[in-house]
């Protein structure tokens, strides 16, 4: 707390040492000596199915221009991929919403700057500016970006082998191009 009562200051979010993953704690022997949280899974034969959870009404709605959002499809695959390395319970559904909401908005924008352009008209003045889309482009990309983060952190924190591979994530270009296709 400040001297005029504010509470400001303080550690920041984010500060300090990162986590090691966990299958680099196994690897290296556990320096810490402290016990690891192992999310031990059963043997295939002896595995249960999950439903995935219904994918909230707004990422399935119209869009103004007739076309059709990739929200779900996304939210599903992610789902899926989470799902496969045991981690599908341990992030929230919400924040799977969110990413997937935020890449499919990443798509759109993309889609109407190879439609509209990159430029377009100041409405008082008529001279030439950036497209809106440009920026609304960059903002769902930093925030799909941002969720991604947060989601394969949970991944790499819980996953004791290695989890490389094709991801979800990797996935956006090519929706991007399909999207451009038709």
């Amino acid at each position: 707390m400040a001297k005029d009562g504010t509470l400001r200051g303080g550690a920041r979010v984010g500060a300090g040492a990162k986590r090691k993953p966990l299958a680099e704690k196994i690897a290296e022997g556990n320096p810490g000596k402290r016990a690891l949280k192992v999310i031990e899974l059963p043997e295939p034969s002896d595995l249960e199915g999950v439903a995935m959870p219904k994918p909230s009404e707004y990422l399935k709605e119209q869009q103004r221009d007739g076309t059709k959002l990739d929200a779900v499809e996304i939210f599903e695959e992610t789902w899926e991929w989470l799902d496969k390395y045991g981690c599908a319970l341990l992030v929230s559904k919400s924040i799977i919403e969110r990413y997937a909401m935020a890449v499919a908005r990443y798509i759109q924008c993309e889609h109407a700057m190879s439609q509209f352009g990159l430029l377009s008209k100041h409405p008082t003045t008529s001279k030439p500016i950036q497209s809106p889309y440009v920026a609304m482009s960059q903002t769902f990309s930093t925030e799909a970006d941002r969720l991604w983060l947060q989601i394969s952190q949970v991944v790499r924190d819980n996953c004791a082998t290695d989890y490389g591979g094709k991801t979800p994530q990797d996935d956006m270009m090519e929706r991007l191009l399909k999207a451009r296709e038709g």
